[in-house]
């Protein structure tokens, strides 16, 4: 898997689901429990530009991994990632609200007159309330035991790629991109013409 250290059998692939990253990786993270394989690396990404990830974070064909502090300064030395549309509902099969997902571009410049790149970011988070198969009666037990409640909100994880010229989203397949990813992108491509 790219330059990361993973100790995987030969063969497999590290090409989780959205659910998968929010319930077994974010969630985790977030509570301070043991994540096996502990294999998405933490990594303050606003001074990274993204092609510089290489090395730095989970690389798994061209997307990289990360956790990251949430911030609302989204800055790096060369550019900016520019929110796309609404945040998108993570919901397990079992229709489970677990997270969301929120959709960034990458511009080379400074805010707001950048150049537009083909850098996407998915920027996973969970609900302020906690993580997936928590109830509201767990919680409170938690207080009344003189636990402090984990702060779910510090903690973000974010998969980046380069989308190629043709608008296609990374290896070839054409995957990468759901129908909800091209529908936010074409609102930001509204946005510029409009503005």
């Amino acid at each position: 898997m790219g330059d990361n250290n993973v100790n995987l059998p030969p063969g497999f692939r590290f090409y989780p689901t959205d659910e998968e990253l929010v319930v077994h990786f974010l969630h985790r993270k977030a509570a301070l429990l043991p994540c096996h394989p502990d294999v998405i690396p933490d990594l303050d990404l606003y001074p990274y530009d993204p092609w510089e990830l290489e090395g730095k974070a989970l690389a798994e064909g061209n997307k990289w991994y990360y956790f990251s502090r949430r911030t609302q300064d989204r800055v790096t030395d060369n550019g900016y990632w520019k929110p796309l549309g609404v945040d998108e509902p993570i919901v397990t099969s079992a229709n489970e609200r677990v997270g969301m997902k929120k959709y960034f571009v990458f511009y080379v410049g400074e805010a707001p007159g950048g150049m537009k790149t083909n850098w996407i970011m998915h920027e996973y988070r969970l609900f302020s309330g906690g993580g997936p198969s928590t109830s509201s009666g767990g919680r409170s037990s938690s207080k009344r035991k003189g636990n402090t409640r984990t702060d779910y909100s510090k903690w973000v994880l974010c998969r980046v790629h380069e989308r190629d010229g043709d608008g296609d989203a990374g290896d070839g397949d054409g995957t990468d991109l759901s129908c909800l990813d091209e529908v936010f992108l074409s609102l930001d491509d509204l946005d510029e013409i409009t503005n």
